[in-house]
């Protein structure tokens, strides 16, 4: 399985931070952001791993990220996503990269202590998508279960969420992502969304979910990359 970061993004919604550099290279108490990510996927036991990014500061992830092996990756490679075209859009970016293979995707601004690395091993075909209880579902794509708990679709941002689970940035799938991405029309904001992605998974009966362990924070907001920085700080400091 190999990893992918989805690292683009003007990140508007921290301007005037973003103003200086990528959102994804902020600082989150003592590290960049997206070694957040990279741990996390280190710590599963994946070592090849691809960063897509975009924007006008995308040169500032080699300086950071440098060539990936003091971060414990075996092989770091990067593409670049142009424009603002959804989070499916810079994943599709990735299939080269994969070559066949099974993807963990993790979006750039997720921040967790969660430990994947069974997911990972257990993992077959179809998808895997991460659910986290969250005070504020609203921002979020949100399950919608039946009586079995078995998800039957997934909503976006929805104004009256059916539950307060969030589907966290974090995913697994098998290479058939790539063609699934293929099929699906950009929404109303102009993105291919990944939710749309993962509702093609779910009716066609190949989408597991797992309740995240841990810790788990976006921090693409000011309020959220505060917090996530307070709960890092307060775990190295015990």
């Amino acid at each position: 399985m190999k990893g992918i970061i989805l690292a683009g993004g003007l990140g508007t919604r921290l301007y005037p931070l973003t103003f200086a550099t990528n959102k994804h290279l902020l600082p989150i108490y003592d590290k960049p952001m997206v070694y957040y990510p990279i741990e996390t996927l280190v710590k599963a036991g994946i070592d090849e791993v691809l960063v897509v990014t975009g924007g006008p500061y995308a040169g500032h992830f080699i300086r950071v990220l440098k060539n990936g092996k003091e971060l414990g990756l075996k092989r770091l490679a990067y593409a670049y996503q142009e424009g603002e075209g959804g989070i499916a859009e810079a994943l599709s970016l990735a299939e080269n990269f994969a070559e066949g293979d099974s993807v963990c995707v993790i979006l750039g601004d997720n921040t967790t202590d969660a430990d994947i690395s069974k997911e990972v091993k257990n993992f077959k075909e179809g998808a895997m998508i991460f659910l986290k209880e969250v005070p504020d579902p609203k921002r979020f794509g949100v399950p919608v279960f039946d009586e079995n708990k078995k998800i039957v679709k997934i909503e976006e941002k929805p104004e009256k969420p059916q539950n307060n689970y969030a589907v966290t940035g974090l995913y697994m799938y098998d290479a058939s992502v790539f063609s699934k991405i293929k099929n699906i029309k950009p929404s109303g904001r102009g993105e291919l969304e990944i939710t749309d992605v993962n509702n093609l998974f779910i009716n066609e009966g190949s989408l597991n979910w797992s309740v995240l362990e841990g810790y788990w924070r976006d921090a693409g907001t000011f309020n959220t990359l505060l917090e996530a920085g307070k709960f890092w700080y307060e775990k190295k400091n015990k």
